[in-house]
């Protein structure tokens, strides 16, 4: 991980996804919740939704939570309803491989082991227990809210 999160100035918005994570919302749950007025979604529903992305999807180390979890807002904001809309999978697609992309410049990959360093593929299914130490070793609040810029930009929401 490259650190280049690091340096962001973050918008009230990124600052907010951080803030749930740190209240014990996983990763992609921090995301989705921070963008419930863009997707119309209720709180309990988009936490509801984004709950299994956690921890690299179950804890098996995968991708990012914050980056799934921006996945599923921009799925619920620009996505696709219609099977045979190929034009418009083709574009939702460029964007999510142009988010992808961004996230991987600045923070060195979008997989939630390389993220974090960790050289085991899956994690026992119980989460860890949120404790200062947790937070003092982990990216994870600042991943969170790198996502929810890069989403911001990906949407063209103005910062606040």
């Amino acid at each position: 991980m490259n650190g280049a999160y690091q340096k962001l100035e973050y918008s009230e918005r990124a600052l907010k996804a951080k803030a749930f994570f740190e209240q014990g919302y996983n990763c992609a749950q921090s995301v989705a919740l921070a963008f419930c007025d863009e997707t119309g979604l209720a709180p309990e529903t988009a936490a509801k939704l984004a709950s299994s992305f956690g921890a690299g999807m179950g804890r098996l180390r995968e991708v990012c939570g914050a980056v799934s979890g921006a996945l599923l807002v921009l799925g619920a904001v620009k996505g696709v309803s219609d099977p045979q809309d190929r034009q418009g999978k083709t574009a939702q697609y460029k964007e999510i491989q142009e988010f992808a992309k961004r996230f991987r410049e600045l923070n060195g990959s979008i997989v939630c082991r390389e993220l974090l360093g960790l050289t085991e593929k899956t994690s026992e299914p119980t989460p860890e227990q949120r404790t200062p130490e947790y937070y003092r070793k982990r990216p994870c609040g600042e991943l969170v809210a790198c996502s929810t810029l890069i989403l911001e930009e990906t949407l063209g929401l103005t910062r606040e």
